[in-house]
This record gives structure tokens, sequence and C-alpha cells, in this order.
């Protein structure tokens, strides 16, 4: 495979004449590169009127690799030859470089130039292109490979330093000021020598330089249009220190969608994002942003800030919002979380919505990072989202809700990747290992990094807020004393509810994607469901909707499968006929408290209510998952119904109900495993942990929400 490498344009704010002065400077041998032993002149030859001058040289490089791999190579020193082409009337240096030890297994070429700055003649700007094919090298291609871009991007760092080495030397001498070449006189006489000796002067006067407040020229590089070559101070004031490798790989991304792209070029801080996704991959990054790229046209998502009109419900019932910055000029988003009622959001607005919403959030933080960017002086091109936990429950795991949640999360770690620079969540509740494990799959390791998680009230100590936000800035609502106007958030009331057709044609998706079951609850006979533990300490989670009448939920546990009863037991007058009875797994001979135990006490649910909740399993063995038809008259035990009455209640619609119910069980190795890797990263988790921990080693009332 072909290694590429292409620089960005790195600009000396020096004329072109006083740089050739210091590059020469560089030859034979350059003490400021150990690698580099010696070169020699091995042919030149010049115009005749003097304006170009070839040179050609031998340059010998003392590889840093191990003595293992020379001794198999056969050599102590690599060859390589250098051909210049400097035109003094263009001002212009052309440099090729190719090897010439093992140039039948190893292809090495370079190709620089220094060039006019195209805005300021009195800069000079420098270009580096070069390629690496390892055809074959003893068997040590990858080792060999590596060890070539590493001796080469510790070579290309060096390259500025060296020039800017020796201009500093030219300065103490003296020399500040080379002047221009002029073609010679028609008499014939020749011109002063235009590159001095090292040890020349010549002193600059007021006529034949360029003074350096002049307007004309600018101090100061204007950033171009996206058809502009990047600029090395460009990208590091508005990107970062990169490693020249890394560089290169923007450079080549950027240059690639140029040439191949139909449609907006993406500003390069957004290449930079998904080349950072990506380990600076080039085929994979450009893959990745290409998806992504298609995604945003198919969305309109650039315009989506100027466009999109947020729902007064959302602005009522949100409680998110951004609040200053962090210590580290990034912005900063407060999400209240626990205070949101997702299921009434969810409801009431759609999937959808609430989508669009988070793509707004994550476009907004990208435009405030440019901005910060310019108000601080240094790059940021991160943002940190504070997400209050406080209240959060069961009702948040309501299934639709976790469904949108996941897709949102795939959509943004699809789109927006390395967008989080911190993630800090405070005063986790109980229920949190719980929402943990749900999400943390769609979670990319690198993002989960960032996470940082605060159980309890102790989150402003070492270690807490005050490292990373401003004890000025710290919301009201957590302590601080920054008043913050993020809305407290309450129920959205069901009068917002989407239409019932509306929620009814939901209700069918989801049953169409075998999301949720359905069931019919009638009085007398209860709908009951199995589920065989293995593993003490799994977690079972329930949710379900009561869309019709009341019922009474119970959990119970049996060490011994329940069966159903036979349909000759059914009793004389043939109750098994009517096909809408469910069919009860609870033996009627089985004694509570001895052949099984009720492990979550009785819940009472009224017809509308949507219930959530999850038992961490002390036991293997079986539970049992019942719904009952509850009647505030229900019958006794000393007043016992006959079976006229339950048969004639049957055939009465006000005594049946109906559930839309999901059920799912959490391995207990993937519920600890994801509270690991949480707890791994770098954060105040311990307080969690052993909460969790607890929670799952001694059986404790499950929380359930409505």
């Amino acid at each position: 495979m072909v290694q590429e490498y292409q620089s960005p344009v790195r600009v000396y704010k020096h004329p072109f004449e006083l740089i050739m002065a210091a590059y020469v400077r560089r030859f034979p041998k350059c003490p400021l590169i150990p690698v580099f032993v010696s070169s020699e002149i091995i042919n030149e030859s010049q115009s005749d009127d003097g304006s170009v001058l070839l040179t050609e040289r031998r340059c010998v490089i003392d590889i840093d690799a191990p003595r293992l791999l020379k001794r198999i190579a056969g050599v102590d020193y690599l060859y390589f030859i250098q051909k210049n082409s400097l035109n003094r009337r263009d001002r212009t240096l052309h440099i090729e470089v190719h090897n010439e030890t093992f140039s039948s297994r190893v292809i090495v070429r370079e190709c620089c130039k220094y060039t006019v700055h195209p805005e300021n003649d009195d800069w000079t700007c420098f270009e580096q292109t070069a390629s690496l094919d390892m055809k074959s090298f003893f068997g040590f291609e990858s080792t060999a490979e590596k060890i070539a871009m590493k001796q080469y991007a510790s070579s290309i760092k060096k390259g500025k330093e060296i020039i800017e080495y020796y201009l500093k030397e030219l300065e103490e001498e003296g020399v500040t000021y080379i002047p221009r070449w002029t073609s010679p006189v028609v008499s014939g006489t020749p011109r002063p020598q235009l590159l001095p000796p090292s040890n020349g002067r010549v002193i600059p006067t007021k006529e034949n330089r360029r003074d350096s407040k002049d307007p004309a020229c600018p101090m100061e590089l204007v950033v171009g249009t996206p058809d502009d070559k990047l600029d090395a101070d460009y990208i590091r004031r508005y990107l970062g220190d990169l490693t020249p490798l890394q560089e290169s790989c923007l450079i080549r991304l950027r240059q690639w969608l140029q040439e191949n792209h139909k449609g907006k070029i993406p500003k390069d801080q957004h290449v930079l994002r998904f080349l950072r996704a990506r380990d600076f991959n080039f085929d994979k990054a450009r893959e990745f942003l290409c998806q992504s790229l298609t995604w945003r046209k198919q969305h309109q998502v650039d315009f989506l800030l100027d466009t999109r009109e947020h729902p007064q419900l959302l602005q009522d019932y949100y409680t998110g919002g951004w609040h200053h910055h962090d210590r580290d000029g990034r912005p900063l988003y407060v999400l209240r979380l626990g205070q949101m009622d997702t299921k009434g959001l969810v409801r009431a607005l759609g999937e959808e919505q609430l989508l669009r919403q988070v793509l707004s959030i994550n476009e907004e933080g990208l435009r405030r990072c440019e901005e910060n960017t310019r108000v601080f002086g240094r790059p940021i091109s991160r943002w940190t989202c504070l997400v209050d936990l406080e209240g959060l429950n069961m009702r948040h795991l309501w299934r639709p809700g976790v469904k949108a949640l996941l897709r949102i999360i795939e959509v943004v770690e699809a789109n927006y990747p390395e967008t989080l620079g911190r993630l800090l969540i405070l005063r986790t509740p109980r229920v949190f290992p719980v929402l943990w494990t749900l999400v943390s799959p769609l979670i990319d390791e690198n993002t989960r990094k960032k996470f940082l998680v605060y159980a309890g009230n102790d989150y402003q100590g070492a270690g807490g807020l005050l490292d990373y936000i401003d004890k000025e800035i710290i919301p009201d609502f957590l302590g601080g004393d920054c008043m913050c106007d993020i809305p407290e958030g309450c129920l959205v009331p069901k009068s917002l509810y989407r239409t019932a057709e509306e929620l009814e044609s939901e209700e069918m998706r989801l049953l169409n994607d075998s999301i949720y079951k359905s069931a019919s609850i009638f009085k007398g006979a209860p709908y009951e469901m199995v589920i065989e533990i293995t593993e003490a300490s799994s977690v079972i989670t329930w949710d379900f909707d009561v869309s019709k009448g009341d019922v009474i939920f119970n959990i119970y546990h049996s060490k011994r499968a329940p069966q159903p009863p036979k349909k000759d037991t059914l009793g004389a007058h043939a109750l098994a006929s009517l096909g809408a009875i469910n069919a009860q797994l609870i033996d009627r001979s089985w004694v509570l408290g001895k052949d099984y135990s009720m492990v979550e006490r009785s819940l009472i649910c009224k017809e509308g209510e949507s219930v959530q909740g999850s038992h961490i399993t002390r036991w293997p063995g079986f539970y049992i998952l019942q719904w009952r038809f509850h009647s505030p008259t229900a019958y006794n035990a000393s007043s016992l119904p006959r079976v006229d009455d339950v048969l004639a209640s049957l055939q009465v619609s006000s005594h049946k109900c109906k559930i839309m119910y999901y059920t799912e069980v959490l391995a207990s190795h993937d519920f600890r495993g994801s509270m690991t890797s949480l707890e791994s990263s770098h954060s105040g988790f311990s307080q969690l942990s052993a909460v969790t921990t607890a929670s799952s080693q001694s059986h404790t009332s499950s929380n359930i929400s409505r």
C-alpha cells in the first residue's frame, strides 16, 4: 500500500531571497538533523542569464532503525538523489527527491516547492508532498514502513524550525535583506552575487525595502474560500496542533471533496471531526463523512437553524438550554433530564420532532464552538454537556421513549462525531444503571471515556464540577449562585397529546414492530406470563399501558415451573370453550409463602396509565408477572362468585381490561458489565458503583413509575 503525505502551506513572513539564503546553509551537512550525515553536489548548471540554477546532490541518511534490520539489509546508510531547480526570475525553488538505495524494493518520492505568497510578495510559501511504496523488504515490510514514516514525520516537523534557525543566524550576522534578482544590463556588466556567502552582509535601505506598516503588506493571513489551500498557521489557530501526518490526511480529504463531492464543501472543523473519529484513517474517514453528507442533504440539516420553528410546547416543557461556557471555553449545555416528561413529549410531539430538536442543539453547539474559537483565540471544536438526573425514575424508561432515545443516539453518533468534549452526569438515582445498560451499547467507546458520573450530592468538591466549571456560573438549582432560565419541567398536559387516531396508529406500529404485545384481562381470569431466570442479579424490566379498565399488577417467584391447567380440569361448565379466557399458570393448589412468593407489592393501575418498572432478581427460578382485573367491589374470600356469574360477566365489556406490555431481561453480566465500562472511565462513579453492587446482591423494592 502506498503511503502518501501532503503538507499544508507553511508561510514564512520573510522575502523569498532571504529564505533561499537560509535554505542553502543546510548543506553540505545540517547539525540540526542528526540523521542527515552529509551531501555532495554531483551536477550543477546555470542558465546564460543566471536566472535559473539547477543543482543535483547525493545525500547520505543514517536511518534510525534497529541494528538487526540494518544487518539484514546489508547497509548502514541510505542514499538519496535531490534535484533542485531555482528560478530567481520567478522566485521559485522546486525540489525533487528519490531514493537511490533499495530503489527496486522501496520507492520514495518527495516534491517540495518554495514560492512567493500570492497576497504578499514579501512572504514565502512552502509546500511538500511525498509518497512511500514498500514493495518488498526482506520480510520486514511493515516494520520498515513504520520506521520510515516515523522518521519522515519527525523530519517534516523540524523543517520549519531549521529555516527559522538559519534566519536568526543571518540576522545575528546583520543579513536582514537581500535584493531581488534582475536581468543583466545591456552592456553585459555582471550583477553582484545575489546569494551572499554566509559571512556576507547587506544593509537594507529605505528605498529598497517595503515598510512593514504599508497597508499593502498585511501582517495577518486572510482565510480564503474552500478552494484555497490550507495554511499551517490557519490550522494551528483554528483547528489545533496536528502532527504532520494528521495535517496531510486533512488536506487530502479536503482536496478529494473539492474534486469529487457534488454539493456544499463542509468546513475544515467538520472534516477534522470525522478524521479524528476514525483515528485519521483516510479511507474510513472518507466513507464515514460521505455517508453523513448524504444524510445532511436528504434532511436539509444545513438549513435547520435558519428555517425550523420551535413549537411552543418545546419551549415550555423541554428542560435544556445553553448556559455560558466551561473552564476550557467550550459552550456549556445544561439538560435537566430528571425533570423532563419524556413520555409526555413523545406523546405530544412524536419521535421526529424530538429528533429535530436534538439536531438543532448539535447544530447550535457547532456554531457556538466557532464563535468561542474567535472569542478565546484558540481552537474550540467541542462542547460540554451537564446532565442533572435528579427526579429520574422508571417513567423515563417508557419503552417508546427509550426507543426514541436510542434512535437519537444512533443518529448523533453517525453525524456528529467528536463533538462532545465532556459529559457531566450529576445526582444519579438508583434507576440510572438500568437506563445506562439499555443505551450504552450504542455509544462509541471514545465517547464513553468523556462521561463523568457523580452520585449523591457530593459533586462540587475535589474532582467535581469546580474542576470544569467556574463557581460563578454553576446553576442555582445545583447549589450555585448563577440564575439559570432553563425550565424546571413538569408533566405535559394530556390535552396536548396527539389525537387518538395518531396514538392508535403509533400503537399499531409498535405492535407490528413486535415491540409490544396486547393482552385482554377478564374478571376472574388473570393474565400471567412466566420468565425463567438462570442467574441471580439479572434484571427484569417491564413497561405496559392500561388502555382499558383497571388492573392489579403482581410479581411472584417459584422454584418450580408453573404449568397451565389441563383442559379436563377447567370445570363442568367448560370455561375453556371460551377462547378469550386466559390460562392461569399458578396452580390453584399452590400455597402463597410455601410454593411461591410475592417479590413485589401489588400495584393498582388505572385506565390510561403507563407503568414502567424493574426488579433485580435475588434467586434463580421462575418469575410470574400477573395482571388481574380490578374492581372496587371485588369479591372477598367469603363470597366467591358462582361460575354462572363469571360466564355472565365475560359477556359484559365493562368487565374486560386491555393492556399493551413489553418485558425484557438484562443479564447479570450485561448489567454489571455496562457499569464496569462506565466506572473504568475517569469519573466520580465509585459511589454509584457501590450502590449498584449492593442493589444486585440484596433485593430491595424496585422502582415503579407511572
